[in-house]
């Protein structure tokens, strides 16, 4: 049954793409850089610019030698913003280091449209970007309109992320020809499962997941348009 519904989904799909990220899939390269940062799967992207200052947890990330002390309890701080704790999790892997499985940090939703990729991003912390086909960028910190349906997303997450494990492999290239993808920042990698909207919007698992973060984007489109 679990082999079946991961074939569905995508998971060991034969399709696997060459390419490797960043990717561009849209036509500005303000829009592609934030697409690719909503993964962090490169850590370099997230070291600070010649001639900034370096925040606290980016001294602590690129310290070197690393303390991993450190970066354990910055890891484990649940007030910590889920991409930065997804990144210190990365890292402390990279060292050798056990890290807690199954911690969710974050989802982000890709559709293929006709016009275009249309990607959504919730994070643990509450944390949302949206990107539209157009490219056009929206990002919400700690609004309190949207964290209940920022939780609903991550709890409906949730049992997809007990039943799946992470991805060994370079993150794939955008979703194409109305395919869906779901990908999930977990403390252990980046989980995924993708496959056309018409069989995931309905699939046991991915549906819920569906739901919710549409419920989400029509939230951030209502404000967004205020």
């Amino acid at each position: 049954m679990l082999r079946k519904l991961f074939t569905k989904l995508g998971f060991g799909a034969s399709t696997m793409t060459t390419s490797e990220p960043p990717y561009n899939p849209y036509p500005s390269d303000a829009a592609n850089e934030i697409y690719n940062l909503l993964f962090c799967d490169n850590l370099a992207a997230f070291k600070p610019k010649e001639g900034e200052r370096a925040a606290t947890w980016q001294t602590a990330l690129f310290a070197e030698p690393a303390d991993q002390a450190a970066l354990l309890a910055l890891a484990n701080d649940a007030t910590q913003e889920g991409r930065i704790r997804y990144l210190v999790y990365a890292r402390l892997q990279s060292l050798g280091s056990n890290v807690p499985a199954k911690v969710l940090l974050g989802v982000i939703v890709e559709v293929s449209l006709a016009d275009g990729l249309d990607t959504l991003a919730a994070y643990s912390d509450g944390g949302v970007r949206y990107i539209s086909h157009s490219g056009e960028l929206v990002f919400f910190e700690g609004s309190t309109e949207l964290e209940p349906h920022v939780k609903k997303l991550l709890a409906a997450s949730e049992p997809v992320v007990a039943r799946i494990g992470p991805w060994k492999r370079p993150r794939r290239s955008p979703p194409q020809s109305d395919n869906v993808r779901l990908t999930f920042l977990v403390s252990d990698g980046l989980y995924f499962g993708e496959g056309p909207m018409s069989i995931m919007q309905n699939e046991e698992m991915a549906g819920p997941v569906i739901q919710s973060a549409t419920a989400l984007l029509q939230t951030v489109v209502s404000i967004a348009s205020k």
